[in-house]
């Protein structure tokens, strides 16, 4: 039978994976059974449009659902997570996988002992831009990547390293690929909004000698979502916003020896909404008994990186204020 499925958290993102989860159901997949908010009131309207039950306790959920997503504040991750996954169900996670690297680990061990299925919520993985590039990657080199978003007011219990550069730090190490360590990370960043950094940028150096320059700021005046990177005689280009990935390289030599010029290649792009894509994949894992497309511990990776960013920037910010870090840590709200 489908797979039994509820959504934990139906703020703004818990929404849309509400109607994914719907549209599943209706297609067979699987059958939306629930919807969970601590808000009374946006419970039941979830669950009226998209024709299932609710509650605004997670815990009667247990023993009901086969998987669910997870989309509730950070800080929540892990207790209703590890609850779920000891139970057996399957959890897919938003991104930041944790708020520590101890609590990420917890739920790492608790989907083992559920024998569960752990997916984190990165979700540029599933762009269709990234998707029909990711064939072609060989030993990246060096990566240019800006991430800037317009101010709102969604997500700032966290800082931009957690919100937003974490889907890059992800991404670069999984095209780098996962058995390359960074060997140095230097990064420095900004509150100008709210109390938490709010613009940074980080360089990312790798023992296979590749290197990273990410910037994430979410106090933009137009959205950009763009990586750029060198690889052996190809230059790549993705824009995940418009979907679009080239691969730029001389083209083959002319008859009479002139300078072939360069040559534009525009990937073949499968346009699937990314959000679709990512829980189809989660329901499929976990229907069938496969390895997590997003596993724990590549969220744990994610994160252990973006920790280690927010350490350079406090301590460059220390720095530059002549105070020490337990200072600005305090002043920043922790």
């Amino acid at each position: 039978m489908p797979l039994r499925t509820a959504v934990i958290g139906v703020g703004h993102l818990g929404r849309q994976h509400a109607r994914v989860h719907k549209t599943l159901a209706d297609e067979g997949l699987t059958q939306c059974e629930w919807v969970c908010d601590l808000n009374e009131q946006a419970a039941q309207a979830v669950a009226a449009e998209r024709q299932a039950n609710w509650t605004t306790d997670w815990r009667e959920l247990i023993g009901r659902v086969d998987a669910v997503s997870l989309a509730v504040p950070t800080e929540s991750h892990c207790e209703i997570a590890c609850s779920l996954l000891e139970s057996g169900i399957h959890v897919l996670v938003e991104k930041p996988i944790a708020r520590t690297l101890e609590e990420a680990d917890r739920m790492i061990l608790a989907a083992d002992k559920g024998d569960a299925l752990l997916q984190v919520g990165h979700l540029e993985r599933f762009n269709p831009a990234l998707v029909a590039l990711r064939p072609h990657v060989r030993n990246p080199v060096y990566f240019e990547i800006h991430r800037v978003g317009e101010f709102t007011a969604r997500s700032l219990d966290i800082d931009v390293v957690l919100d937003l550069m974490i889907h890059d730090l992800d991404i670069v190490q999984w095209l780098v690929g996962e058995d390359v360590q960074v060997t140095e990370l230097h990064a420095v960043g900004i509150p100008i909004l709210t109390n938490k950094v709010d613009a940074a940028n980080a360089r990312l150096e790798f023992s296979s000698g590749a290197v990273a320059n990410i910037t994430a700021s979410r106090v933009g005046t137009e959205k950009i979502r763009k990586m750029r990177f060198f690889q052996p005689h190809d230059y790549v280009a993705v824009d995940y916003t418009t979907k679009r990935a080239s691969i730029s390289g001389l083209a083959p030599p002319t008859a009479d020896g002139l300078w072939p010029g360069v040559h534009v290649r525009h990937l073949e792009v499968i346009d699937v909404e990314p959000l679709r894509a990512e829980i189809v994949s989660f329901i499929a894992a976990a229907r069938d008994g496969l390895p997590s497309p997003v596993s724990g511990v590549d969220g744990r990776n994610a994160l252990a990186l973006a920790l280690r960013a927010l350490e350079r920037i406090q301590e460059h910010s220390a720095k530059m204020r002549g105070g020490s870090v337990g200072e600005l840590l305090g002043a920043q709200g922790g």
